[in-house]
């Protein structure tokens, strides 16, 4: 029976995720448009003032990254506006706020500097392809409705990576924190490298003196909704370099004029020699973005009682990183801290996202001179911060109380992206994905199912031990999917299961927990009839699901075991044993009655 609708009450409470209204052929693709359609005048107010309140926080942080990433501080400003006005079409999450991000810095930096050789324009064109790559990626897994992809990164891996993520993104802002500049190798060398410089005496301790004193204001202010953290610190240390002249008198390095006008459409040039890797790491990108940006999107619309498709935000979140490819820009992924500032500050939908980047415009268009005196070691202390919020160590704690051979998979996964690098170390992470899956479906639980006095149903007889066999019958139950990694391990354990079992005339496979078959298990299973055959043992199937049990008889095996074979439960499979055998068994709530 189908599922009742959800009462307006329980919508209106959160209970249950609200589909937002549908648009018909185009206007299913822009959603942004279907909100519009229906904006009530009262949410501009709050979508104005969240959208001014998130300028404050789009512009240090738009520089900080792409700063991190390799670029010119004032792409990460055109890497804001046209993907948070794109995103406002073809988003769903009427709260989700896009930009560039911590967790794709060293993904960007790790292609772009080693390709670039110091060259900044082809930095950019580098790091725009990327985005390119990474927003059809994007769209092509959403229009072919693949958003579930991300979830087959289990929390562990994920948690492993992340750090390892956060991790990168310290070390390779710690020179800028401290003043000076070491040659990018990779995580481990970058940090023997610093050693060494602080070591010589390279530090600059005014420039430390300053990015230290931003990031502990951005860290004490963290937690407050009502002070904006990175503002009070980005704005303050900008004032005492600008009025201590500490960019002559004491070195302390400094964003410069940001060129005025606005960003325009451009192809992103490369060499063919670059296009392996601008493809793995756009690749990579599309990967980590979606897996951060569904995330966050879900915790929202749960919060806020709509529902999001997955499949929708793999296309907002690709048509977003497309226009930043071809607008100057480099990739970009939703935002874990500006977004909780918009729903701090009252934002009710992507209206927010549209002000704050036309207010990123008019700042480059009228005071591209305002932020000359932003220091890069304040920039740094920026994105320190947000890589510290990247660190999980709580629910890590949990697992390992709980499961301690995932909480060494993260620890695995932490260390490749620490050793490797952010791509190497999403490779890793992705293998090993699939080696966790494979190896719970490779050697699953089985059991040999006996009847326990006063517990109804039938149960593992190593759980029970004291369970009843039902003479020459063997119960065996196989718990996961049937396919080829696990086809001959199942041949045996109901080879052995049979064996064990004396004058055994018949093996019922309690098939409830089998949710597929493929070709190989299936002639496994044809092989294994043979030899139960040989031997007089009969083999039978109970509470075979029906989409299975259509596989087999695509796959021939139904006629070959015949439908008097099929029980739907395995009560009845018992019965018709005891009936066909007549064996002497009474059950125990026969012996109660």
């Amino acid at each position: 029976m189908a599922n009742p609708a959800p009462s307006p009450e329980q919508e209106k409470r959160g209970a249950v995720p609200r589909r937002q209204e549908q648009g018909a052929g185009v206007m299913r693709w822009l959603p942004g448009l279907v909100t519009l359609r229906g904006y009530e005048p009262a949410w501009l107010r709050h979508d104005l003032v969240a959208g001014l309140v998130l300028i404050t926080m789009l512009v240090p942080v738009g520089i900080a990254y792409a700063v991190a990433s390799g670029l010119p501080g004032v792409y990460g400003l055109y890497a804001t506006i046209v993907p948070l006005l794109v995103y406002a079409l073809f988003g769903p999450s009427r709260l989700l706020v896009l930009g560039p991000d911590s967790s794709l810095a060293p993904i960007i930096l790790a292609v772009v500097l080693p390709l670039s050789a110091g060259d900044p324009m082809r930095a950019v064109a580098l790091a725009g392809a990327m985005a390119i790559v990474s927003g059809l990626v994007c769209i092509l897994a959403g229009v072919i409705r693949l958003g579930f992809i991300t979830e087959l990164l289990s929390k562990p891996i994920r948690y492993g990576y992340m750090n390892g993520i956060a991790l990168t993104v310290l070390i390779s802002q710690l020179p800028k924190l401290l003043g000076f500049s070491v040659k990018t190798d990779g995580p481990l060398r970058n940090l023997w490298a610093i050693g060494e410089a602080v070591w010589n005496g390279s530090t600059n301790w005014t420039a430390f003196l300053l990015g230290a004193a931003t990031l502990a204001t951005i860290l004490l202010l963290k937690g407050s909704k009502r002070l904006p953290g990175v503002l009070i610190a980005v704005v303050g240390a900008t004032l005492v370099v600008g009025v201590l002249d500490l960019s002559g008198k004491a070195g302390v390095a400094v964003l410069g004029s940001l060129p005025e006008g606005l960003p325009a459409f451009s192809i992103p040039w490369i060499g063919y020699g670059d296009l392996g890797p601008v493809l793995i790491g756009g690749a990579a990108v599309a990967l980590v973005s979606f897996a951060d940006t569904s995330v966050l999107s879900r915790a929202y619309a749960a919060r806020l009682g709509h529902y999001v498709d997955p499949n929708q935000e793999m296309v907002g979140l690709g048509a977003a990183n497309l226009a930043a490819g071809f607008f100057q820009g480099f990739p970009i992924s939703s935002s874990s801290s500006r977004t909780p500032v918009a729903e701090a500050a009252g934002a009710k939908t992507q209206v927010t996202g549209i002000i704050g980047a036309l207010g990123v415009a008019g700042l480059l268009v009228a005071a591209p001179d305002l932020l000359r005196h932003l220091p890069t070691p304040a920039l740094a202390a920026v994105v320190i911060a947000s890589a510290i919020g990247l660190i999980e160590v709580a629910d890590l704690r949990r697992i390992y109380r709980i499961q301690r051979w995932e909480f060494w998979l993260s620890i695995v996964c932490f260390v490749g992206v620490a050793v490797l690098g952010p791509i190497p170390g999403i490779g890793l992470a992705i293998v090993i994905a699939v080696i966790e899956f494979l190896w719970d479906g490779w050697r699953p639980h089985s059991a040999v199912l006996g009847r326990a006095d006063g517990v109804k149903g039938y149960h593992d007889i190593t759980r029970y031990p004291n369970a009843r066999l039902i003479p020459g019958l063997v119960l065996f139950r196989w718990d996961a999917p049937l396919f080829f990694a696990n086809a001959e391990f199942f041949q045996d354990r109901v080879l052995q299961a049979a064996a064990a079992s004396p004058t055994v005339r018949r093996v019922v496979i309690a098939a409830e927990p089998v949710t597929s078959v493929d070709v190989t298990s299936a002639d496994a299973l044809a092989e294994l009839d043979d030899k139960l055959d040989a031997a007089g043992i009969e083999m039978c199937f109970a509470e075979l699901k029906d989409p299975v049990k259509d596989k087999l008889k695509r796959f021939g095996l139904y006629e070959r075991f015949g439908e008097k074979f099929f029980f739907p439960t395995i009560g009845e499979a018992v019965d018709a044993y005891l009936k066909t055998y007549n064996v002497d068994w009474v059950d125990w709530e026969d012996r109660r009655g």
